[in-house]
């Protein structure tokens, strides 16, 4: 990842969204483009013209914690935006022994699948940072089947979902979740700028995918801890699940998702018949 562009390219596209009267400028005459002046920003962050012009030219090493957060406050950023912010600064620092990460991971510890096959009635899996799935429950195999048994995508959520025109039909808030993707990806790249296996993914889809590429080129960027997930399922029909994300500790990334239903409402209904058809044994004929 080139980290100056990332910097310069997150930098100019939150000053562009935000307007004066937005950062409570009043006036400032004619405007040849959107968003703020650098001058705007960089009365709002306390710092000198020059300064942030070094700073949207990609150079944030050597900028210390406490300008970040005043420039995160001029630019009115969210958490996300603010921690990524951080992370590109850090990803600037001088140059230091890369550590060789672990190749991502592709299956969980025996114990943690255990605990996995433990949970009956809700929809679980495990995800690595590149959105593959890694593991799952009984349950979660049997919800997220379309994407899992898709051979062209290996597991990844998010070759399904930009690569595998039926990910339309089984997402029906499609959009939304293309943008989620994208924006969880993009905060996942500044934390890990030295994920191969990442850049590749984000390289391959951005190569491969119109959408993803537009997207990407927003700099939108978004924590992924919790929210609400509807499916087309084929088989069960439409399927609606609230999400919790935890991290798993000590696993370098992986998380790992529940999704509850309302007790009694028609996707818990639903759930149950799916989970009995799944626990059915295939007959060969």
């Amino acid at each position: 990842m080139n980290t100056s562009a990332e910097v310069r390219e997150f930098l100019t596209t939150r000053r562009a969204r935000l307007t004066p009267e937005q950062a409570g400028i009043i006036g400032g005459g004619r405007r040849r483009v959107a968003g703020l002046r650098r001058e705007e920003v960089a009365m709002l962050a306390g710092m000198s013209v020059d300064y942030y012009a070094k700073m949207e030219r990609g150079n944030l090493s050597g900028v210390s914690p406490e300008v970040l957060d005043a420039l995160a406050r001029a630019l009115q950023l969210d958490d996300a935006e603010t921690t990524h912010l951080h992370d590109l600064a850090r990803a600037a620092a001088p140059a230091s022994p890369v550590r060789r990460r672990r190749k991502e991971a592709t299956a969980v510890r025996p114990t943690l699948q255990r605990f996995l096959d433990t949970i009956t009635d809700t929809p679980t899996y495990v995800s690595n940072r590149r959105k593959d799935f890694v593991a799952t429950n009984p349950l979660g195999a049997a919800v997220f089947a379309p994407v899992l048994d898709d051979p062209a995508n290996g597991r990844n959520n998010a070759r399904f979902a930009f690569l595998n025109p039926a990910s339309h039909v089984y997402y029906p808030d499609w959009e939304a979740g293309a943008r989620s993707i994208v924006a969880s990806l993009r905060i996942d790249a500044g934390q890990n700028p030295h994920d191969k296996e990442l850049t590749d993914l984000i390289g391959e889809l951005v190569t491969r995918s119109d959408v993803f590429r537009t997207l990407w080129a927003a700099h939108d960027v978004r924590f992924h801890r919790n929210g609400t997930k509807r499916i087309h399922h084929p088989i069960a029909g439409d399927l609606q699940f609230e999400y919790e994300a935890f991290v798993l500790p000590g696993s370098d990334g992986l998380i790992l998702y529940a999704c509850t239903v309302e007790p009694g409402s028609p996707t818990a209904e639903r759930l149950q018949l799916l989970g009995s058809l799944a626990a059915t044994p295939k007959t060969v004929s």
